[in-house]
């Protein structure tokens, strides 16, 4: 029988304490829950804490790109460590699984990863990615750790991303726990708190973000809180936390790449008849662009946003920014092919 794939991210303040050490008691609890859905599903954890869990060692501290670095390096192991202590008694072997931007924007190393997370699964072992922060590139960083989450939940065809966070779930203006949100939109997104923990880089807003991407490849989001008794359990059941409903979609699994793991190096904004066409699965011409907004090269991925400056779509790109800004009026001066088009 083929396991569904789950994908769980863990934020730095889903296991560390106020004073920013690691929780023990929290990554206790989260091997016991897995431990018990381990069967049932190929899992990969998420799990941010390795700069939370190294700073503290280094003197005088201020967080700067280099020192957060070398906190990575020191708070890897440390973390990873911590997780296969609490693993070892229900006889479960975790692996490391350091990322980098370009491990998911080039399909072919995308492919090996994949290859690699199935051999682990195949062996009842369990990938723990995050962020190779000691060599990653600034310019090419993840956001957060809840966009290679969702990069690795889309591109691996997940049918379930848990998002844990230090709050119940999506909570309403009175403070009280949405529990569902059918389609994430302009108004869900309105709901997102703008505050961020102090000891990570994402916030409700990050995990609304990248669950309208997950919702939209097909994929069932929930947001849910650590601290809530089982609560990676009931999460999975939509017994607590915020469930985001997945959407329809029959994409096949080069465009679900295409939309979510290829590295964007460029914009432009399209004119209402331009968005209409992309909408009818055809593809984009130059006389339905309305500014080029940052170039880039033909072969790469940009954006494309609507008349609002809202992104609609993503797309590969046949000509270069540069020329297609010597071309604009050219009749039927093709931008990207709908095969290379994805609407998001």
């Amino acid at each position: 029988m083929i396991k569904p794939i789950l994908v769980i991210k863990f934020g730095t303040a889903s296991i560390t304490t106020k004073s920013g050490d690691l929780d023990e008691l929290v990554m206790q609890d989260i091997a016991r829950q897995v431990a018990l859905i381990h069967n049932h599903y190929h899992i990969v954890m998420v799990s941010s804490g390795a700069v939370a869990a190294g700073k503290k060692l280094l003197k005088n501290y201020t967080g700067t790109i280099s020192e957060r670095k070398a906190a990575a390096a020191i708070g890897n192991p440390l973390l990873l460590n911590k997780y296969a202590q609490y693993f070892e008694p229900y006889g479960i072997y975790i692996a490391q699984s350091l990322c980098e931007r370009q491990h998911f924007s080039n399909r072919n190393q995308f492919l090996q990863l994949k290859k690699t997370y199935e051999d682990l699964w195949a062996n009842g072992i369990i990938p723990i990615a995050n962020e190779n922060d000691v060599v990653s590139n600034l310019e090419l960083k993840f956001s957060d750790n809840d966009e290679l989450a969702t990069l690795i939940a889309v591109g691996f065809g997940a049918s379930v991303l848990l998002f844990s966070t230090w709050v119940p779930g999506v909570l309403d203006k009175d403070g009280k726990v949405i529990p569902e949100i059918k389609v994430i939109d302009k108004k869900a997104l309105a709901l997102a708190n703008k505050e961020k923990s102090a000891l990570g880089l994402g916030g409700m807003i990050s995990k609304l973000t990248f669950a309208r991407l997950a919702t939209r490849m097909g994929i069932k989001v929930v947001i849910f809180g650590i601290r809530t008794t089982d609560g990676i359990l009931n999460a999975i059941k939509e017994q607590t936390g915020t469930l985001c409903y997945p959407q329809d979609c029959a994409m096949p699994a080069r465009k679900k790449w295409l939309a979510s793991g290829s590295l964007v190096t460029g914009s432009l904004q399209i004119d209402a008849g331009a968005y209409k066409a992309l909408q009818n699965g055809h593809s984009l011409l130059a006389v339905g662009v309305k500014a080029i907004i940052d170039k880039f090269e033909s072969g790469e991925v940009f954006e494309i946003l609507d008349e609002e400056k809202i992104t609609v779509a993503v797309g590969r790109a046949k000509v270069s920014s540069d020329d297609l800004a010597a071309n604009l009026k050219t009749p039927k001066l093709t931008i990207a092919n709908a095969d290379d088009i994805v609407l998001i």
